[in-house]
């Protein structure tokens, strides 16, 4: 039998069903695409929460709508289960799981390995596999390729395999699922045909590579790139700082160039799902090779060192008008990890409240994207969003301005604060209660 021909007519048909497991923000999106294309779509999570609150047309993620979902399952082509026989139904299964470091930073590829154990049993001749999740080059060949094969398949003739990197931006306007290109490295030729007529069928333009290290390398270059450019300009906001600067005038200014530079802002650490983690993907795999990423590294440290900096500021604010750290009232603007989004994932901002918790602080949290602070792997804090008003403003000795969103009214707040720390550059007229971090 002719798998690859009979799979690609299928999808071309729209008679393919796809799978997609790990329902996030990089599942979800995806799912409704191929929805809103007409294709039958099982959703796959260990999640039974997840799943219940889709199934009943409900999206437990904010910039996505629940009257989305519910049009999908009204359509009849969306359903979601904890089921992963339920695989076994479907021509292509998406892989978008979690790829977060150890406390060595290191890879854990636990959610991608535990996955694929449990979708083997149920995988059959003709499916495509498709991993979305970020990971080191090598990773589809080393672990996804040898399971495959010890199965009884033959990659590239009754099995497909293809890696081919998520790129959501949550909540940007300027870009929906479709309209992002989509990179597409195949293990074989076979593969990288099936694989660009599956994406083919949601995405508007499909990048192909030339294998799936390619692709995976093409998605920790895109995060490195910023990585690297933000730990830059976190290292000019201290020399600024020093200097008595103001870096976001600087930016700015530097901004106006219309050749030859891009603008990256600082902020109080580096947050989300790539960020943060993908650069320390490629500086352990390069060191399999003998080398080491010294570059990449540098600005690792850099970055994950601001949030130190911000604490540094708070005090030195605090003491400045005669109150020590310990025993003040903080309250901390957004906890998550970017403005205008509901995603605390690796969120500098709850790093900086862990901070002054442990330094005795009082902390509170305000942000209208997260009403109740939610069980995460490594904080768990009783609290839920305190409502800003000019009242509730003036009881704390410091604001922590952590995360800009558009919801929060800044006059009012500089109005009724007594002390700013303002680390989004937010505040640019120079004021007696602001202080820039």
């Amino acid at each position: 039998m002719d798998y690859q021909k009979k799979i690609i007519g299928k999808i071309k048909s729209k008679k393919a069903v796809v799978a997609v497991i790990g329902l996030g923000y990089v599942g979800l999106p995806l799912i409704l695409r191929y929805v809103d294309e007409g294709y039958n779509v099982i959703g796959v999570d260990i999640d039974q929460a997840k799943v219940d609150k889709l199934n009943d047309g409900s999206s437990y993620i904010e910039h996505i709508s629940s009257e989305a979902v519910h049009t999908a399952i009204k359509k009849g082509l969306f359903r979601s289960t904890t089921d992963f026989s339920q695989i076994s139904a479907a021509d292509a299964l998406i892989l978008c799981v979690p790829t977060p470091l150890n406390k060595y930073r290191e890879p854990d590829l636990s959610f991608v390995l535990s996955t694929m154990d449990s979708l083997i049993p149920h995988i059959k001749k003709g499916q495509i596999l498709s991993l979305e999740s970020t990971t080191y080059p090598g990773t589809t060949e080393e672990e996804l390729l040898p399971r495959l094969e010890e199965s009884g398949f033959i990659v590239g003739e009754d099995i497909f395999l293809v890696y081919s990197p998520e790129r959501e931006d949550p909540a940007n306007p300027h870009f929906a699922t479709h309209m992002i290109p989509k990179v597409c490295g195949g293990h074989t030729q076979a593969c990288q045909s099936v694989g660009i007529v599956l994406y083919e069928a949601a995405i508007d333009q499909v990048v192909p590579v030339t294998s799936t290290r390619t692709a995976e390398m093409t998605k920790l270059l895109e995060n490195i790139h910023r990585a690297v450019n933000i730990g830059l300009v976190n290292e000019m906001k201290i020399v600024a700082d020093r200097m008595d600067i103001d870096i976001h005038e600087v930016i700015n200014a530097a901004a106006t160039k219309p050749f030859g530079f891009t603008p990256y802002y600082p902020g109080p650490g580096l947050g989300g799902h790539c960020i943060p983690i993908d650069p320390f993907y490629l500086t352990w795999k390069a060191k399999e090779f003998g080398l080491h990423t010294r570059f990449i590294e540098l600005a690792g440290e850099i970055n994950t060192s601001m949030p130190r900096f911000v604490i540094d500021k708070v005090t030195d604010a605090l003491n400045n008008r005669g109150k020590p750290l310990k025993g003040s009232k903080v309250l901390v603007l957004g906890v998550a990890y970017k403005k205008n989004v509901d995603d605390m994932r690796e969120s500098p901002s709850v790093d900086l409240m862990d901070r002054l918790i442990k330094k005795e602080v009082l902390v509170d949290y305000s942000d209208p994207h997260v009403p109740i602070f939610p069980k995460l792997r490594d904080y768990q804090f009783d609290l839920s969003s305190v409502e800003l008003t000019p009242d509730t403003i003036s009881e704390y000795d410091c604001i922590l301005l952590a995360t800009d969103h558009d919801a929060f009214d800044f006059p009012m707040i500089q109005k009724n604060a007594g002390l700013i720390v303002d680390t989004r550059g937010i505040y640019l007229d120079p004021a007696d209660n602001v202080v820039k971090a």
